[in-house]
């Protein structure tokens, strides 16, 4: 059974990188197709193949008209990749497409596997994310049309999607253009998360965050329905989810009565119905019929809390009666105010400058029967059928929280980026990179790796010495509901960051589940080093860091002693640094006592980047050499030899070789 367990939870971590394009549909014609596609695709996610291929391995076969058949599946599936030609693509969805705001991704791959196109859906779609992704997973180079992207700057209709912000109303088309053209752009932020300012798209562009009297457009970020009929500059709006309703209410009130009741309300103190993030109540309500409905209609999350939370909260409207009844003088506004306070993301600052405090911006307000039943001013439209069924009672009250609710499952990918080479970073760990919300890392890692940061995203470097300030500022961002790459040089789980972000999460009692955890492998310094002098580590050996900054010099010295008994092939981690000089002539003199002064040893600084050095030596001569904290140090076994300036360690230990039987 743990054997079936680890081969699934495999699976589940390899659908990882596509999960957010799921379903995704996947098509080709020809066999080289299917198999450039299945390369790609998940196991869930089979290629779709004419009949006449259906003995192809892992392939589904369709019947009748490839027209038809895109037909049938384009209002269930969330991207099509097709490895076919463009223009055949073209005339297959050019029918289909009814809108940019709900029309599926569609990307084409060439049969080559040269390119990946972006063809519809570029923004609001994700095609042109899914191309990116994809050219990273086989090697290709994207092909990606739109003015934002190819420019580097924001593009406005994707700007608060990261962080489950609601579109409202606007001319999206030209306050887009308007920031392509490279036009001043106001923007009024009024809730929200201000993460998004700090990436190099919006500092390309002339997004403005003060009063712009030249401003051409103007984006909104707001709680808030702005209508402003003096205003003739086209706006767009962005609804971050900070509003909660709290609602207290008879057993038995009808959904509809509490759906009317929030749309009222919204309408009428000019609130958007996008920014609500969700219901609170008292916890004598989590099964109470018609929140349950509303919830699961809107995808609203229900947050409950018991009376003796709730009645330590202050409100301006206790009632004593309700405190007889449930135990607590406020359900609607304590609850409104409790959810904010409740937030998972409130316990991890996500703006350093911010504050977490709520206000109540809607005092409760009683609806029963007669109460009008609203139109869909508010902007979204109420479910409740042409007779609705009103009954019971309703107490409503609107509280704003500081930070939004993103409605994601947040992901870590924690990521090994190899020697430092773009060409070493494995195509799985580039996806992982190019796709995240956010990238955290030491700063020379990040600069490593610029060639693959996009323009929308979140970058973040910390120092060094600051491994688990990195962790916690990913896990902090995960749990919000960010993707998160927290990046290592070398493998992430070798001496790299993935043990410690796997600490704090532990520490921090992860179901592990939410947020998800993938590790991306990388080439290890010790591998790195030895690809670039031959091949030293051909028989046994192991890795010890002269580090004694996490573990105590007393034990390091202990495993020295015993790789150099053991003759075992050894590579020394961080063998010096400025303030660390002594650790590696006292690992030397421990090798001494046990291995030939003449034993060959390589110095490799900085393998495969543009300042690599190589240094081939012996064991005695090992400190005349230059030597710091880039440096990986391989130290040979008993067997190992210096030939044309090559290491080698004989496969045979002390060059036995087994005699062969015929």
């Amino acid at each position: 059974m743990l054997t079936l367990f680890l081969y699934i939870s495999a699976l589940n971590r390899k659908i990882v990188l596509l999960q957010d394009f799921q379903p995704l549909c996947a098509i080709a014609t020809t066999s080289i197709g299917a198999d450039r596609l299945r390369s790609i695709c998940q196991p869930n996610n089979p290629v779709w193949v004419p009949r006449s291929l259906s003995s192809i391995a892992g392939v589904q076969a369709y019947s009748g008209s490839l027209k038809s058949h895109v037909a049938e599946l384009w209002q269930s599936h969330r991207a099509f990749v097709f490895c076919l030609a463009t223009g055949a693509v073209v005339r297959i969805v050019a029918p289909l497409l009814q809108s940019k705001a709900t029309d599926p991704a569609v990307v084409v791959v060439d049969e080559a596997g040269k390119f990946v196109v972006s063809l519809c859906g570029g923004h609001q779609g994700g095609a042109d994310n899914l191309a990116k992704l994809i050219s990273q997973l086989i090697d290709a180079t994207p092909i990606l049309t739109s003015a934002s992207t190819s420019l580097g700057l924001p593009a406005v209709d994707l700007l608060g999607v990261p962080f489950g912000w609601h579109k409202g109303r606007g001319d999206w088309t030209e306050v887009s253009a308007a920031v392509v053209r490279g036009e001043p752009v106001q923007v009024i932020q009024e809730a929200g998360s201000t993460l998004w300012r700090s990436t190099a798209s919006v500092r390309r562009s002339h997004l403005s965050f003060t009063p712009s009297p030249d401003a051409t457009a103007e984006i909104w970020i707001t709680p808030r329905l702005i209508q402003d009929a003096r205003s003739r500059t086209p706006q767009i709006q962005w609804h971050p989810r900070v509003l909660w309703v709290g609602i207290g209410c008879e057993r038995g009130t009808s959904r509809q009565l509490i759906e009317a009741a929030i749309w009222q309300v919204c309408r009428e103190n000019q609130l958007a119905a996008e920014a609500i993030a969700g219901i609170a109540t008292i916890d004598l309500k989590a099964d109470e019929v018609g929140l349950v409905e509303l919830c699961h209609a809107y995808d609203f999350p229900l947050r409950t809390f018991p009376a003796e939370i709730l009645s330590a909260i202050s409100v301006p409207n206790p009632s004593p009666v309700v405190e007889r009844e449930v135990g607590t003088p406020s359900v609607a506004e304590a609850a409104a105010l409790c959810a904010c306070l409740n937030l998972p993301e409130t316990k991890h600052h996500t703006d350093s400058d911010r504050n977490v405090t709520p206000k109540l911006l809607v005092s409760k307000q009683i609806f029963k029967p007669n109460t009008p039943t609203p139109d869909s001013s508010t902007g979204a439209q109420p479910c409740a059928p042409t007779t609705p069924d009103l009954t019971g009672a309703v107490t409503i009250a609107i509280a704003q929280s500081e930070i939004e609710y993103t409605g994601r499952i947040g992901k870590l990918f924690l990521v090994g980026i190899g020697p430092g080479a773009i060409e070493q970073i494995t195509p799985a760990a580039k996806s992982a990179i190019a796709t995240a919300d956010a990238v955290i890392g030491y700063s020379l890692y990040i600069e490593l790796i610029a060639a693959l940061l996009q323009p929308q995203q979140v970058i973040e470097t910390l120092p060094i010495t600051q491994e688990r300030q990195r962790a916690q500022r990913a896990i902090e961002l995960a749990q919000w509901g960010l993707t998160v790459a927290v990046v290592s040089s070398g493998d992430c789980g070798i001496y790299g960051m993935a043990g410690v972000v796997m600490e704090e999460l532990q520490a921090g009692d992860w179901d592990g589940n939410t947020p998800q955890v993938q590790v991306f492998p990388g080439i290890t310094a010790l591998q790195a080093a030895a690809a670039r002098v031959g091949t030293p580590l051909m028989h046994d050996f192991c890795a010890i860091s002269l580090s004694d900054l996490l573990t105590p010099w007393q034990v390091i010295e202990k495993r020295l002693i015993a790789a150099a008994m053991a003759d075992f092939v050894t590579a020394i981690y961080n063998p010096r640094s400025q303030s660390r000089v002594q650790q590696l002539q006292i690992a030397r003199d421990i090798f001494l006592q046990y291995r030939d002064p003449n034993t060959p040893v390589a110095i490799v600084r900085a393998a495969y980047r543009q300042d690599e050095q190589i240094y081939l030596t012996t064991l005695e001569k090992l400190l005349d050499l230059p030597v710091d904290m880039l440096s990986t140090v391989l130290i040979g076994n008993s067997s190992t030899r210096t030939y044309a300036n090559w290491i080698i360690t004989p496969r045979g230990y002390l060059g036995f070789v087994p005699e062969m039987k015929e």
